[in-house]
């Protein structure tokens, strides 16, 4: 079965200062969500993960030690080294604790001109290193409009199995996130959610059944505290990639709590 997971993107924000106060009340709800039998690695049945900035990756790993919560990083570079100023190795994100990184951001993708071959190399140079990737994926809203929303994901799917094999995907997590319900205030509806998450693991289970039916895959779209319940009890959907309400330590925390009753 998937594992239920929330991770936190927390994007260009925070400071040394806001980051341990954040922290702080993350991990004393954390504390409070562990079982009692110590087992430090398990959180109620969710995984969590924090993806902050490449500044503060040492603070926030420090703070993580001997958590239930593990450390990501936003993004990474398909070179393992090299002249490639301002990029950063998968082997460097691993040496600073990350167990997993994003890649194929849309805002990567959309700003920064991330090509679908880019983002599979990214891929296939974090698991290299031992790392887990975040693979998003996900349509602009004239994309949506033009139903070309299978297309696009699965375009962006294909790229990264056709690098990587389909069996790199049962060392991976899945992120759909609807560009046009990133940041707008707008998400997809639970149905629209669902249809594209079991879209994807059709995709996949035409390759591997048994990889799809293992495969988590995250919902990315503007995941609040008031609609993570309905998104969450979809059959294909197995947590949030959470943006903005990660950076809020009662949402997120209530976000994490709906995973956890979801995974009950």
């Amino acid at each position: 079965m998937p594992r239920r997971i929330v991770a936190g993107n927390w994007k260009m924000n925070g400071s040394l200062a806001a980051n341990r106060t954040l922290l702080a009340a993350l991990l004393a709800a954390a504390r409070e969500r562990a079982p009692r039998d110590g087992d430090a690695k398990v959180d109620a049945g969710v995984e969590v993960i924090l993806c902050p900035t490449f500044p503060h990756l040492a603070q926030v790993a420090e703070s993580l030690q001997d958590s239930t919560v593990a450390l990501g990083a936003q993004n990474v570079s398909e070179h393992a080294s090299g002249a490639y100023t301002g990029e950063v190795s998968a082997a460097m994100l691993a040496e600073l604790g990350c167990r997993y990184v994003i890649v194929g951001h849309s805002e990567r993708r959309t700003l920064y001109g991330e090509t679908d071959a880019q983002v599979a190399a990214k891929f296939v140079a974090a698991q290299k290193a031992g790392l887990v990737p975040i693979l998003c994926v996900g349509e602009r809203l004239e994309e949506r409009e033009a139903n070309a929303t299978a297309v696009v994901v699965l375009r962006q799917l294909d790229a990264v199995v056709a690098a990587a094999g389909v069996a790199a995907l049962s060392r991976a997590i899945v992120a759909y996130e609807p560009v046009w319900a990133i940041g707008t205030g707008r998400t997809a509806s639970p149905a629209q959610a669902q249809e594209v998450h079991a879209l994807l693991r059709a995709r996949v289970a035409g390759h591997d059944k048994s990889v799809a039916h293992d495969l988590s895959i995250l919902y990315g779209g503007s995941v609040k505290a008031g609609n993570a319940a309905e998104l969450f009890a979809m059959p294909d959907i197995d947590g949030g990639l959470i943006g903005g309400a990660a950076l809020v330590a009662d949402e997120f925390n209530a976000i994490i709590a709906a995973a956890a009753k979801e995974s009950k």
